[in-house]
């Protein structure tokens, strides 16, 4: 196992291939954003329980979304016609990513694993204009969303929560269609689920993920705070078509 040292100026990772069976490549080190950006750029992401030291991973099989592969099912292309939801970007990062962390059973997958100092070094990647939320409203109260982070043409999701139907869902596929008119090449979704897979995330081996990354950290991105543009195929609904 290889071991990271908190505080090092060495920042770099051993070679993803080093990993094991079920991902784990290194422990330790620390969250600083130049460690966490430097992980991101090599197909790595932090993830472990509280109690526990720092563990990073770099699954293989890796779960990414093509925009042009979202998947709408009629049910939910109805809630995003009718419009249940506001949806913003960048309003209220923190408050998102708290709600992540708060324990739940739901399909979005438990999130006691997002400690405070977890919080703390994505607000920094936040007010650097690299980590971004996405927020689902409904008579002004938060009720869903989810977070990530942007490099180049690609998004690495994190984590997503819901009090309310289709809250979540409606927020991810908004962010979807907003980052397609982007030019955008993928979201990583980091681990195959059932939920994501409903929305068209597909499994793809780790070399053929890494081989997508590097020409998507080529790209100029979009650094800052976000917001949608005001184009009615994306906040509508009407693009992307439905499926069954």
């Amino acid at each position: 196992m290889f071991v990271l040292k908190p505080g090092s100026t060495d920042l770099r990772f051993p070679p993803v291939e080093l990993a094991s069976p079920e991902g784990l490549l290194a422990v330790g080190g620390d969250l600083r954003a130049e460690r966490l950006l430097e992980a991101y750029r090599h197909g790595i992401f932090p993830w472990y329980n509280p109690g526990q030291p720092i563990l990073w991973w770099s699954p293989d099989p890796r779960a990414v979304l093509f925009p042009a592969k979202l998947r709408v099912s009629r049910s939910l292309d109805k809630a995003l016609r009718r419009k249940k939801f506001e949806v913003t970007l960048d309003t209220i990062f923190r408050d998102v990513m708290q709600h992540c962390a708060e324990p739940r059973n739901d399909r979005t997958g438990p999130g006691t694993w997002i400690t405070p100092e977890m919080i703390e070094a994505y607000c920094v990647l936040h007010e650097r204009g690299l980590a971004h939320s996405v927020e689902s409203w409904r008579d002004g109260k938060l009720v869903g969303g989810l977070y990530g982070v942007a490099l180049g043409s690609a998004f690495f999701g994190e984590s997503m929560f819901s009090r309310a139907t289709d809250a979540s869902k409606v927020a991810f596929v908004q962010l979807v269609r907003q980052l397609a008119a982007w030019d955008f090449d993928f979201i990583d979704c980091q681990l195959p689920s059932a939920h994501l897979s409903s929305l068209g995330a597909e499994a793809i081996r780790r070399r053929e993920f890494l081989e997508r990354l590097e020409p998507a950290l080529q790209q100029p991105g979009r650094p800052g705070h976000w917001r949608f543009e005001a184009d009615p195929a994306i906040l509508t609904g009407s693009h992307p078509p439905a499926r069954p």
